[in-house]
C-alpha cells in the first residue's frame, strides 16, 4: 500500500461528483514522454465538444458530452433538441406515475420491459441495477431466454414495451419486439397501446410506432452512438418510468466532465488514461479487471466491457495502419472474486490491472461480531485485497465513491467516456466506430441467405451435404452448420445428424 505522501500526490478528488481516483498502487511511470500527445489529445476532446467530425468516413459529430450540458452542443437546435427531450421524458413518466396514461382496463402499468441490445440495454440495466430498481429485459434473440423474461412479468397487460433501436433494423431487437407483440395478442391485448419507441426520426421502427399508434415515440440521434448513449433518453426514460434520479444522473456526469476538462494534474480522465497507456505499454498488454465492491454494479464490467472494447478494439489507426489495439475488460464484483480468479491475479500470470471501485457509505447492518459489521468485512477484504495485490506488485487503480446514488453513478460513467475518448487520442485511433460488429452483422447476414437457399433446395429425396452445397451454391461445412440446426429443430428431416460424411437431409414428408 502507498505512503500516505505517495497517495496524496497519486489522488484526485472530484467533489462535486462525490468521487476520488486512487493511483497510488499502479505504480506509474511520470508523464514526460506522453506530455506532448496528452496536450494534444485534451486539444482534440475540447475540438470535440465544439463539434469537431469523428467520424470521418460518416461524416459524423460525438455529442454525448452533450447531453448532460445541452448549452455545449455547437448548434441550438441540438441544444434545444435535448433540452426537448428532458420535457417530454418528464411529462411522459409524470403521465404513467399519475394514471393518465394507463392500460387498456384503465389500471396502472406497474412494469417495464426493455427490447434493446448493446448500449441500448447495458446502459439502462446498469442503471436500474446500480439504483435498485427492477427493469425487465429483452437483450437477446434466444427464444428461450425472451419465453423466460415474458413468464417473470407480474402482468404482461400492465407492462410498458420499450423497443430501442436507433435503425429499427437491428434483429435482435426487431426480434423481441415481435415476440411480445405475439405474446400480447395471445392474451387479447393490442401491442400499440403500451409500446414506446426510442429511435432515430424516420427510422423502419419509427415509422412502424406512427403507423400503428404507439403510446410515444423519443429519439436517438446519429451524434450519439449506442455505447454512450445511456445519458440520452435511452437510459432517461426508462430511469424517469422507474422512479429513479435521472436528473441526478445528468448532474453528476456533468459534475465529471467539468473536472475532466482540466489541466492533467486534476483530470481525472486524463490521469486514468495516462496510467492505462503505462499500465499496458500503450498496446493493451493487460487486461483491465473491474472489481466493484458493491452488489449493486455487478453489472458495471459488462457495462465497460462494451464501452471499452468496442471503442479501442481496432485493427487501424487514423493513418491506416495496421496497429490491433484494444484493452481487454473482465469482472464481477468484491468480494465475490476473491473466491474465484483473486488467486491468479496475485499469484499467477502477470497479464492485469485491477480496477477497484469502493462505496463509503454502507447500508445499515447488524454487528456480525463485536463492533464489525458485514459493510466493515466488505472493505476490510478490498483493502486487503489491494495490499496483497501490491505485495506482489500486481497495479491497481481504485475509484472511491462517498455513496452509491445517482450523481455518483452518472459522475462513473462520464468518467470512463471521457478516459476513453483521451486514450484513444493517445493511440490515434478512432473511438466512435465499430467497423469488426457490423462485419459481424454482414456475416450473421449471409448465414440467413444461406438458409433460405438451402431450405429452396431441399425435396423430397435426401440429400448429402455435398449435393445441398452444390445445389445452395456454398461449402458443405457452412451447410453443415445450418442443416443439423433445422434438422434438430424439426424444421426439416435429418438423418445421421452426429456424422457429416454419412448425414442427409430433405423436406418432411406432407
Amino acid at each position: 500500500m502507498p505512503t500516505l505522501d505517495e497517495y496524496l500526490g497519486a489522488r484526485v478528488h472530484v467533489a462535486e461528483a462525490g468521487l476520488e481516483l486512487d493511483l497510488g498502487d499502479a505504480f506509474l511511470t511520470p508523464l514526460d514522454e506522453l506530455a506532448p500527445r496528452m496536450a494534444a489529445a485534451l486539444d482534440a476532446m475540447q475540438a470535440l465538444e465544439a463539434g469537431a467530425i469523428a467520424n470521418p468516413d460518416e461524416r459524423r459529430m460525438v455529442g454525448h458530452y452533450w447531453l448532460r450540458d445541452p448549452a455545449r452542443a455547437p448548434d441550438p437546435a441540438l441544444s434545444a433538441a435535448i433540452t426537448a427531450s428532458w420535457q417530454a421524458i418528464d411529462a411522459f413518466a409524470t403521465g404513467v406515475r399519475t394514471g393518465a396514461i394507463a392500460a387498456a382496463d384503465g389500471q396502472p402499468f406497474r412494469h417495464v420491459l426493455l427490447a434493446g441490445i448493446g448500449g441500448s440495454a447495458l446502459g439502462p440495466q446498469l442503471l436500474a441495477d446500480a439504483l435498485d430498481a427492477t427493469l425487465y429485459t429483452l437483450d437477446n434473440t434466444d427464444p428461450q431466454g425472451i419465453r423466460d423474461t415474458l413468464k417473470k412479468l407480474p402482468s404482461l397487460a400492465h407492462t410498458l414495451v420499450l423497443v430501442i433501436s436507433k435503425s429499427g433494423g437491428t434483429a435482435e431487437t426487431r426480434n423481441a419486439m415481435l415476440e411480445v407483440a405475439a405474446a400480447c395478442r395471445a392474451q387479447g391485448l393490442e401491442f400499440p397501446r403500451q409500446a414506446v419507441a426510442v429511435t432515430g426520426e424516420g427510422s423502419a421502427l419509427d415509422k412502424l410506432a406512427h403507423a400503428e399508434g404507439w403510446r410515444a415515440t423519443f429519439p436517438m440521434w446519429d451524434w450519439v452512438g449506442g455505447r454512450t448513449s445511456v445519458l440520452g433518453p435511452v437510459g432517461l426514460l426508462p430511469a424517469a418510468l422507474l422512479g429513479l434520479d435521472w436528473r441526478g444522473l445528468l448532474r453528476g456526469a456533468a459534475a465529471m466532465d467539468a473536472a475532466t476538462r482540466s489541466p492533467f494534474a486534476t483530470n481525472p480522465a486524463a490521469r486514468l488514461a495516462h496510467a492505462w497507456h503505462v499500465l499496458t505499454g500503450g498496446r493493451g498488454a493487460r487486461a483491465m479487471v473491474m472489481l466493484p465492491y458493491a452488489d449493486r454494479l455487478v453489472l458495471l464490467s459488462k457495462y465497460l466491457q462494451q464501452l471499452v472494447m468496442e471503442s479501442l478494439g481496432k485493427r487501424h489507426d487514423r493513418q491506416g495502419r495496421e496497429v490491433d489495439q484494444g484493452l481487454t475488460v473482465y469482472g464481477n464484483k468484491g468480494s465475490t472474486d476473491q473466491h474465484a480468479y483473486v488467486q491468479q491475479l496475485r499469484d499467477g500470470l502477470d497479464n492485469f490491472f485491477a480496477t477497484f471501485v469502493r462505496v463509503l457509505a454502507d447500508t445499515p447492518s447488524i454487528e456480525v461480531e463485536p463492533g464489525v459489521t458485514s459493510g466493515d468485512c466488505l472493505d476490510g477484504f478490498y483493502q486487503g485485497t489491494r495490499a496483497a495485490l501490491a505485495e506482489r506488485r500486481r497495479p491497481s487503480v481504485t475509484i472511491t465513491l462517498d455513496r452509491l446514488d445517482a450523481p455518483a453513478l452518472g459522475a462513473v460513467i462520464a468518467l470512463f467516456e471521457r478516459t476513453v475518448g483521451l486514450y484513444a487520442e493517445l493511440l490515434d485511433i478512432n473511438a466512435y466506430h465499430q467497423p469488426g460488429v457490423e462485419a459481424g452483422k454482414l456475416a450473421a447476414k449471409a448465414v440467413l441467405e444461406l438458409q433460405r437457399r438451402l431450405l429452396a433446395a431441399l425435396g423430397p429425396a435426401p440429400k448429402t451435404l455435398q449435393e445441398l452445397a452444390a445445389a445452395a451454391g456454398s461449402d458443405a461445412f457452412a451447410v453443415w452448420q445450418v442443416a443439423r440446426r433445422l434438422a434438430a429443430n424439426g424444421r426439416i428431416h435429418g438423418e445421421n445428424l452426429h456424422d457429416p460424411q454419412r448425414a442427409r437431409f430433405a423436406k418432411h414428408p406432407t
